[in-house]
């Protein structure tokens, strides 16, 4: 049986150690250790504070780590990302790398899918997208707000320097005087409104007496009003009733009259019933009518006075003249 010294075991031992620190060291910062071959790249403006090892999702699941971050020429105008990949995903072409970043925890980059039906192979570079991190979104979001602020305290200094400038002695001087009437008006105000000896207390405790009397004489006042809507009542009743009495009374001798005139009886009977009476009168009308017009034409016939000369010997009117036979129509 071959011996093994102890020396021998310890650089074994020691081999052992170191390839697995190797390893390890190697799986720690994203490097396949089976296949070489599996990795894509990105392309970034700029990393932020992407670094080695730190993680690849997909829809929030981790799916590799980045191997290497390089600069792609001298001048470093883009810095080219190589992702080893630990989980076989299909990744649709269109697909876009995003540089998540946080405050507290590591950077990371999120592959947001696309809708292609062909998927990236392994060697293919992923599109790419600036991704603002936390802090940049915070002082994009803070920075509009302290504008606002400061242009808010210098409009309260132009005002406060208005205010200066209008506050001279002369307003001063009145502002108090306002002040003090104000204090006068309110120590008048707190006597009138004084629970015990004030104006509005005495007012409100007189209505208070008023309405408990009443109060007190509400049955007296329902029996007054009562009393007076039954004397009304009555009043109007009477004045009714003697109204239709008087109404009545009138028909009755309008009735009678008329029904004697109908009969012929009286002088209206005689005059709606009988021809005679209206032709006798037009007849004594007319008659008249004649006298008058014969006095106006011949008024030395009745009238003989020697100043006016002889008398009047013509012969008399036998009718009315024109006018009188129109003024009687």
């Amino acid at each position: 049986m071959i011996k093994v010294s102890n020396e021998t075991k310890v650089g074994a031992l020691t081999v052992i150690a170191v390839t697995l620190l190797v390893l390890g060291y190697n799986f720690l910062k994203g490097k396949s250790l089976i296949n070489k071959s599996d990795v894509i790249y990105a392309r970034f403006s700029d990393v932020g504070p992407l670094e080695v090892s730190n993680m690849v999702k997909i829809k929030g699941v981790r799916i590799g780590n980045v191997y290497k971050i390089l600069p792609s020429d001298k001048n470093v105008s883009e810095v080219v990302v190589t992702i080893t990949l630990a989980e076989d995903v299909n990744i649709p072409k269109n697909s876009v790398a995003v540089i998540n970043g946080s405050l507290t925890g590591s950077a990371s980059i999120n592959i947001l899918p696309g809708d292609a039906t062909t998927f990236i192979q392994y060697g293919d570079t992923l599109k790419s997208q600036k991704n603002p991190d936390i802090l940049t979104k915070v002082m994009d979001n803070i920075d509009p707000v302290m504008a606002n602020i400061k242009q808010a305290v210098d409009s309260l200094k132009l005002v406060l320097g208005n205010l200066n400038s209008m506050f001279d002695p002369n307003t001063k001087s009145n502002i108090k005087l306002a002040i003090a009437n104000l204090k006068t008006s309110s120590a008048n105000l707190s006597v009138l409104l004084d629970t015990k000896n004030g104006a509005l207390a005495k007012t409100l405790n007189n209505a208070q007496a008023f309405t408990g009397n009443l109060n007190t004489n509400n049955e007296k006042l329902n029996a007054t009003i009562e009393n007076l809507k039954i004397t009304s009542q009555k009043l109007s009743e009477v004045q009714i009733k003697e109204t239709v009495t008087n109404l009545n009374n009138t028909i009755t001798q309008l009735q009678a009259i008329l029904q004697k005139a109908n009969k012929g009886d009286g002088s209206l009977g005689l005059l709606v019933n009988d021809p005679k009476l209206y032709n006798s009168l037009q007849n004594t009308s007319r008659s008249l009518n004649i006298l008058l017009d014969d006095l106006k034409v011949h008024p030395k016939r009745y009238i003989n006075i020697s100043v006016f000369g002889r008398k009047d010997k013509s012969e008399p009117l036998k009718a009315p003249l024109a006018d009188s036979i129109n003024n009687q129509k």
